[in-house]
C-alpha cells in the first residue's frame, strides 16, 4: 500500500502569483501534498485582519501551479485564506500550515504583529495545527522592483532564493517531526544570502521603536512609508541581530498562554 504524503495548506500575503511562493511550492511538492490558498492580491502589513464586511470570493488558482497542487486565490487576507480552506475547501485534512515566503523579513515585535504572511501561520495554529511562517531579507535597492514584478528573481539574489526555499522545506520536515505545542508559531526569517550552508539560530523578537510609519502628502493627507525604527536593547539574540549577521533567524511565537494567570 502507498503511504500519503503528509498534507501541507500554503498561504502568504504577497499574492498567488509570488515567485516567492512558487519557489516554496516547488521545494516543497517532492515530499508532500500541497494545497494553496492564498489572496488573489497582495495583504501586506494586514496583520490578522478578517473581512467581516465583505463578501469574499474564492476562485481556481490551479493555473498558478503543477497540476499535483490543489490552488485557490481568495479575494480576502491571508486570515481569510486559512480559514475558508479549512473549514470549507480541503478535501483531506492538513498536517501543517506553512506560511511565505515573504518579500522582506518579519522581524521585531511591531512587524511580525503587522504581517499578513505570519497572521496566516497564527490562523492554522489557532486550529490546532503545526504552523510555520517564512520570509527573507531582500537587498533594499532591489525591494521595490522585486516586489513589483510579483517577487521574481534574478542572479546572485534568486540563488539565495532558491537555497531559502530548501532550508524552507528542511524546516517544515522538522516541524512535522517535532510540532511545538498548541498554539506556538514557528517564525523563520532568511537573510538576504542564504546559501545550503546557512545556519539556523533560535531567536527572540527584537525589541524596536518604528515611531511614525506615514509621512505628509496633502492637506490633512498621509501616506505610509516603511522605518527600520530605533532599535530599544542591542540583545545578540534577536531575531534581527542574528539576520544581519547573516544567518537564519527561527523565533518561536506563544499565544499558548495569554490571558491565563
Amino acid at each position: 500500500m502507498t503511504q500519503m504524503k503528509p498534507h501541507l495548506l500554503v498561504t502568504n500575503d504577497d499574492g498567488i502569483e509570488s515567485g516567492f511562493l512558487h519557489r516554496l511550492v516547488a521545494a516543497l511538492l517532492p515530499d508532500y501534498k500541497v494545497s494553496v490558498a492564498a489572496p488573489a492580491f497582495e495583504q501586506s502589513w494586514i496583520g490578522r485582519a478578517i473581512s467581516r464586511h465583505a463578501e469574499i470570493e474564492v476562485l481556481c488558482g490551479a493555473a498558478h501551479f503543477p497540476e499535483a497542487v490543489q490552488a485557490w486565490a481568495i479575494n480576502g487576507t491571508p486570515t481569510d485564506c486559512v480559514n475558508i480552506a479549512l473549514g470549507h475547501l480541503l478535501e483531506r485534512p492538513v498536517d501543517a500550515v506553512v506560511s511565505g515566503i515573504n518579500i522582506g523579513y518579519n522581524t521585531t515585535e511591531t512587524l511580525i504583529l503587522s504581517s499578513g504572511t505570519v497572521a496566516g501561520a497564527i490562523e492554522g495554529a489557532q486550529w490546532g495545527l503545526p504552523a510555520i511562517a517564512f520570509s527573507q531579507c531582500v537587498p533594499f535597492a532591489d525591494f521595490e522592483t522585486i516586489r513589483d514584478s510579483q517577487g521574481q528573481t534574478e542572479g546572485a539574489f534568486a540563488l539565495s532564493q532558491a537555497a531559502a526555499a530548501a532550508h524552507a522545506a528542511r524546516l517544515t520536515s522538522e516541524l512535522l517531526a517535532s510540532p511545538p505545542p498548541a498554539g506556538q508559531v514557528i517564525n523563520v526569517n532568511f537573510p538576504e544570502i542564504t546559501t545550503a550552508e546557512s545556519v539556523v539560530e533560535a531567536t527572540i523578537p527584537a525589541k524596536v521603536q518604528l515611531g511614525s510609519l506615514y509621512e505628509p502628502c496633502g492637506p490633512g493627507k498621509f501616506r505610509f512609508r516603511f522605518s527600520e525604527g530605533r532599535p530599544m536593547d542591542s540583545n545578540k539574540k534577536s531575531d534581527r541581530a542574528v539576520l544581519e549577521e547573516g544567518r537564519i533567524s527561527r523565533t518561536r511565537l506563544d499565544f499558548s498562554q495569554i490571558g491565563q494567570f
